[in-house]
This record gives structure tokens, sequence and C-alpha cells, in this order.
């Protein structure tokens, strides 16, 4: 017979994240922190904001969108050719999928469409996992 599932109060912390998905807790295959994905995310979207400084006048509201509109065309199309975006690997990250092999081409659609959202990728587990990430089955790892 089957041991009953532990209640939610009954589960042991994880001593580091991604422990629990079999990830060592520093290093090469680690989960990335906090940290460098704040650092790529800010890589990304100064990129994105000079390409759009460069195809319109600065503080219109067509250039905030137009920031918005290329930072994720970098996120989708990077992700699938180089494992990150541009800020991800410069950081020394990848985007993988939980399941392993290529990430595909519908996973980083997924995830950029709930990361320009923000609030997906503000809300995290006990592994440091955006929701963003979650839904579309895929982990940002140290590479």
């Amino acid at each position: 017979m089957p041991e009953p599932a532990p209640a939610s109060g009954d589960l042991t912390p994880n001593r580091y994240p991604g422990e629990r998905l079999g990830l060592p807790e520093e290093g090469t295959g680690s989960v990335a922190r906090v940290g460098r994905r704040i650092a790529a995310l800010l890589v990304d979207w100064a990129i994105a904001n000079v390409i759009a400084l460069l195809a319109g006048p600065y503080a219109s509201p067509a250039q905030s969108w137009a920031t918005l509109g290329i930072f994720a065309l970098m996120q989708v199309l990077f992700i699938p050719t180089l494992g990150g975006s541009v800020g991800h690997r410069f950081l020394g990250l990848r985007v993988v999928p939980m399941a392993g092999g290529w990430v595909g081409l519908w996973r980083p659609v997924v995830r950029t469409l709930l990361l320009v959202l923000v609030i997906p990728a503000l809300i995290w587990d006990a592994d440091q996992r955006g929701f963003h990430d979650k839904l579309a089955g895929t982990i940002l790892l140290r590479s």
C-alpha cells in the first residue's frame, strides 16, 4: 500500500533552490539566482530600449510599446536559438525545458507572453522558478 502524500505543513523545506528537482546547489546546472536574473532582465531591457530609441522619438508612448515589443521578440527568437536571451547568455544562464531536450518554439512564446505581463514573473516557488517558467515547463539554470 503506497504511503499517503504528506500534508502541506509536513513538507520538508529545501536546503537550496532546485534540491527537490535533483539539481546541484551551485555551479553549472544549478538554479539561477535572483541577482543574475534581474541583471539579465536589465541587459535585455537596455538593448531593447536602445533599438527602440533608434527607431523613434524618446519618451513617447510608441517608443515604450516598441521597447516592449522588441524585448518580447528578442526573448522568442533567442531562447530557442541561443538557449536564452542576450542577457541570459551574457550572465551565464540558459533556459531549458524541465523534460530535457530542445526548448522548442511554443515554450519561449508562452514564457515571454507571461513575462511581459510582469506579475507571473514575480510569483516564484521554492525552487525559484517563476510562474512564467512553470507554465512554460522551463527552468533558468546557470551554464
